[in-house]
């Protein structure tokens, strides 16, 4: 458990461990259930043990969202559906009318919102929209829009002529929205492309001030890569744990763990998960102390996914081919850190993001 957690935190992880260490492990090996009636049971579970709200409650710390995802991570079972909640996102304290049509519905599951962010590599321009007395025109087309398939709604960046960049609330319902192509990714996520042909929506979905879209659109995303390097530490911390029980186990000729070779190479994947961990650890703890931790929170994405593909790559190595064989644990976390590893921007980009930050900002600690 990491060090200097308050009362709270300490019995908020025991109280997860537990959970996951329980009851939702039975659910993730329970081969025979229906994926929705296992997604049903784990949202179930999650709400009486208090997870499911954390993410919608804006005032919810980073360290307690870390603590909880990371030690459901460890405990292998954190990418069941079902643990948390919708958060409110980049409506959080949006106005009326958007606060009743779409965030308290989005908040309650009676609707599902998307983020559209990303223009696919053959755009001619970024999504952009014209002005229209009341309304907005919006056009172009957005790729890799997580869960769009089943989206009620966009949050999409949008380029307002004369304005500049703009968050604006997009229903799919609307004439001129539709769906390029469905896809799915490595890890089994879903993903929908999308296209806009002159869509009219009302200028009052345009969320905060003109200009501010990226801003943001950015401020969401540093808080989604902090989530993700608090997913990948687990992973990396269960692949460390799963390695040490191989070692461990009773074979003939005695267990592996006799090996100076081996003991070395186990070594080093604790060392790397050592120092993973209180990066991340870090970044959560700056940003909960109300400074600008975003290139922090670029810093601890990249080292937590990165060494937990490291980390579950060498566990495959140790344990053999059995690992490589799908539905493997170990077969079944390297296809979810490879995705995790491109998740809210790829590493080589947030490398020199991150450079951007010093060298032209002075932005970001060591």
């Amino acid at each position: 458990m990491p060090d200097f957690l308050s009362d709270e935190l300490t019995a908020l992880h025991d109280r997860v461990a537990a959970l996951a260490q329980g009851p939702l492990a039975a659910l993730r090996d329970d081969a025979a259930l229906a994926p929705t009636d296992r997604n049903a049971q784990v949202r179930a579970l999650a709400k009486q043990a208090g997870l499911f709200g954390l993410t919608q409650d804006a005032a919810t710390p980073a360290l307690t969202l870390l603590v909880a995802r990371e030690t459901l991570a460890r405990h292998g079972v954190g990418h069941l559906h079902g643990l948390f909640g919708p958060d409110a996102g980049l409506l959080a304290g949006v106005a009326e009318p958007l606060r009743t049509t779409h965030l308290l519905p989005m908040l309650a599951g009676e609707r599902r919102g998307g983020f559209a962010f990303t223009e696919p590599s053959d755009a001619p321009r970024p999504t952009w929209a014209a002005v229209d007395g009341d309304h907005l025109v919006v056009t172009g087309r957005k790729s890799y829009v997580t869960g769009g398939a089943e989206a009620d709604f966009l949050v999409a960046l949008v380029e307002v002529d004369g304005q500049g960049p703009a968050m604006v609330v997009i229903d799919t319902t609307l004439p001129g929205v539709a769906i390029d192509r469905h896809f799915s990714s490595l890890d089994g996520s879903t993903h929908a492309a999308f296209c806009f042909d002159a869509v009219c929506v009302p200028r009052s979905h345009a969320m905060g001030a003109p200009g501010a879209g990226r801003s943001q659109a950015l401020a969401r995303i540093s808080a989604v890569r902090r989530l993700v390097a608090a997913d990948a530490l687990g992973t990396a911390l269960w692949a460390v744990d799963f390695v040490g029980a191989d070692l461990q186990r009773d074979r003939r000729g005695g267990p592996r763990a006799q090996s100076e070779r081996l003991r070395q190479r186990y070594g080093a994947m604790r060392i790397q998960a050592y120092a993973a961990r209180a990066a991340v650890y870090r970044a959560a703890r700056l940003h909960d102390s109300g400074q600008d931790a975003v290139n922090e929170s670029i810093a601890a994405k990249v080292i937590a996914t990165e060494t937990a593909g490291q980390l579950v790559d060498q566990a495959i190595q140790l344990v053999g081919g059995e690992a490589l064989v799908t539905g493997h644990p170990l077969e079944a976390a390297l296809r979810r850190l490879r995705a995790l590893r491109l998740a809210e921007g790829e590493t080589d980009v947030l490398q020199v993001n991150l450079a951007r930050g010093f060298l032209d900002l002075g932005k970001g600690r060591l």
